[in-house]
């Protein structure tokens, strides 16, 4: 086994990688950008290395920096996480030529997978089945035209190189063909330095399946069952879980053997991971599996492998890069119980799951125990920047069966909360309750059709938010009580928070902000015990008690319990299935001006690169028209005109970097 290991990625893989490697007592080697310098990966690795500036193509990317980096360590082995570098072939011959084994499979391998197109020919040449469509080389816009009216829409665009749901599209008619193929293939240049694109027959009602293998240098090749990931967002995975709800055994044990005879066809080594799509019918059982492509490295879902076989993935990836034989044969893989595995990213759903950045003020997760783990990169304090992914942590649920995970992830949930950017975390808490999703229905469309129905309710709870007062009047009084302890005169009766003025009856009023909204309230008593007004309706509350984060208190007549997190910037209301996320402000406070001239301006919506500039001044623009694109986060945004009007003025060229808010096109007046 090695003695020293780099790990050539960074944030949560990087964090997973070196508990591994701690628990069989191997030291470990981390590499940071510049924006990565206080992260939490580099506080964990027992050394660590700096390899450039905060892009990734100034960093994580360079793989000389990091082969530079194992050789002043003194590492054996380079564990490469998942993305940068991970199914890089020439990477992984860099690496073998230094002396140094690559924690993954063989150079050869990855190269043989890392075209999608390639991958399908030598798939099918294999016997695996695959999706009708062209993987030719002639990659000219006309011939790719013509392919895709031979083929027949709807079809699939997508990159030939790379994953993620990078480079990927679906074309519904042949007139949005082009403008489609061209966002595609700028996409996929952006993110893995090659714009080769192919297309394929859209597969109606898929399940997006995959399956873990494993194969070792002695020969020995096996899967590891499978995750079913067909909970998709613009096919970016919300929820994976294993075992999939609508694989008979008589269907896992085909695809199983498929996915071991698809690895086996490019004499794999290491982790990797096939996947397939599966057809449904019009009554969502399935009509059959389709081969897609072999991710050569650990995939990010990769723990509810682990909670249900019991295996550390990481541990296998060690001991076979050193030359190890597979610790078990395929009889001996076991699947127990039902795990699920949710993402919780700083993006903003109500925006289009617009990526955020910012210092995380608050991150609260729930304890890890033997139903719950937390796979994290960050904690209270770190910043989410705008050159990696967003993701915050992985909550991953495991028992016996899947209602019950399902309701271990509801309760995981509720006991999360991040303050600073904002989060998907309500948005998976309607996910995991969604009758889709409860009934194993879901397929990879069915995000993007019915999006409205996941996203969180605009209306205010009324319970939540008089719980919300109320909790807010107890900490008041509370905090009235422990100011008076600490002062001169304890039992001054100006030291007392009930709200008793002269004329006003013990009155005290309340203002919270809720998503720009501003809320009013008005109370009356004091000691848990008061009437809130709001909105026209009263309600009584009696017997209001705040403990350990928990309130409980009767609502005219009616015993609740909610939880709470509260503090002098935020006060988030739980009842079990809801939240509800409360500013606290000033009564009297003036509310500030609405920002002017929206209507003539495109402005940055968040910090990013621009990567194309398509307006010009004197440029006369429809409402709509897309006049710029932005990269942030590893994903494009692109901005369009507000308005029908004539550019005025264009304030960037690409390549600039931008920050949130600032304008980068104006419209004549």
């Amino acid at each position: 086994m090695f003695h020293t290991v780099l790990i050539a990625n960074r944030g949560e893989i990087a964090c997973r990688v070196i508990r591994t490697c701690r628990r069989l007592g191997i030291r470990t080697v981390a590499v940071y950008s510049d924006a990565d310098a206080d992260a939490q990966h580099v506080r964990l690795a027992d050394a660590a290395f700096h390899i450039g500036g905060s892009r990734p193509q100034e960093s994580y990317l360079r793989g000389e920096a990091i082969l530079e980096a194992a050789k002043r360590s003194g590492a054996q082995a380079i564990h490469p996480g998942y993305g940068f570098l991970s199914e890089n072939a020439d990477f992984a011959d860099a690496v073998e030529a230094a002396g140094l084994a690559f924690i993954g499979p063989r150079a050869a391998s990855i190269r043989r997978m890392g075209s999608k197109a390639g991958a399908k020919e030598l798939m099918q040449a294999a016997g695996v089945p695959v999706v009708p469509g062209y993987t030719g080389v002639d990659q000219a816009p006309d011939v790719l035209a013509r392919e895709a009216a031979r083929i027949g829409f709807p079809l699939m665009i997508k990159a030939a190189h790379g994953g993620g749901g990078k480079g990927m599209r679906v074309v519904r008619v042949l007139d949005e063909f082009m403008a489609n193929l061209e966002s595609c293939q700028r996409e996929a240049r952006n993110a893995f330095g090659r714009d080769r694109v192919l297309l394929e027959r859209y597969v109606h009602h898929p399940r997006h399946i995959e399956i873990q293998v494993f194969g070792d240098a002695h020969g020995n090749t096996i899967h590891l069952n499978e995750r079913e990931c067909s909970a998709q967002r613009r096919y970016q995975k919300v929820l994976e879980e294993s075992p999939s709800p609508v694989l008979t055994p008589e269907l896992r044990k085909q695809m199983g053997e498929a996915a071991v005879a698809a690895a086996r066809a490019i004499d794999y080594v290491n982790a990797g991971t096939v996947e397939f799509i599966v057809e449904s019918d019009a009554d969502g059982k399935p009509a059959g599996f389709y081969f897609m492509e072999i991710n050569t490295r650990l995939q990010v879902e990769h723990p509810v492998t682990e909670l249900v076989t019991g295996l550390d993935l990481v541990e296998w990836q060690l001991r076979v890069a050193a030359g190890d034989a597979l610790p078990i044969t395929q009889e001996q893989v076991r699947q127990d119980g039902h795990a699920i595995e949710v993402r919780l990213y700083a993006e903003d759903p109500e925006a289009g799951f617009l990526p955020g950045s910012g210092k995380l003020e608050r991150l609260r997760l729930p304890a890890a125990d033997a139903h719950v783990r937390i796979d994290s990169g960050v904690v209270a304090g770190d910043t989410v920047t705008i050159f990696y992914d967003p993701m915050i942590a992985k909550l991953i649920v495991h028992d016996a069966d899947r209602p019950s995970a399902l309701a271990r992830m509801r309760d995981a949930l509720a006991h999360c909360e991040i303050g600073g950017p904002k989060s998907n975390i309500e948005f998976l808490e309607r996910l995991v309750r969604h009758p889709a999703v409860v009934n194993g229905t879901i397929d990879t469309g069915y995000l993007d059709r019915h999006l409205d129905e996941f996203m969180p309710e605009a209306n205010v709870d009324r319970a939540l938010l008089i719980a919300g007062a109320t909790a807010q009047l107890l900490a008041q009084e509370q905090a009235a009580r422990d100011a008076a302890a600490a002062s001169d005169d304890p039992t001054s009766p100006w030291a007392s928070a009930d709200g008793w003025r002269l004329g006003h009856a013990g009155k005290r009023d309340l203002a919270f902000l809720h998503r720009g909204e501003r809320l009013l309230l008005a109370a009356h008593g004091s000691g848990g015990d008061y009437r809130i007004e709001h909105d026209g309706t009263t309600t009584e509350v009696a017997g209001a008690r705040l403990l350990d984060n928990t309130l409980s208190a009767r609502f005219d007549g009616e015993g609740r319990r909610f939880a709470l997190d509260l503090d002098a910037h935020r006060t988030v209301v739980h009842d079990g299935r809801r939240r509800l996320r409360l500013e606290p402000v000033g009564v009297y406070r003036r509310d500030a001006g609405a920002a002017a001239g929206g209507g003539h301006r495109v402005t940055a919506p968040m910090p990013g690169r621009v990567v194309v500039v398509k307006a010009r001044a004197g440029d006369d623009v429809r409402a709509g028209e897309e006049v710029l694109v932005i990269e942030a986060m590893k994903m494009e945004l692109s901005l369009k005109a507000p308005r029908d009007g004539r550019i005025a003025e264009v304030r960037a060229v690409a390549g600039d970097f931008v920050d949130a808010d600032a304008v980068l096109v104006t419209l004549e007046p």
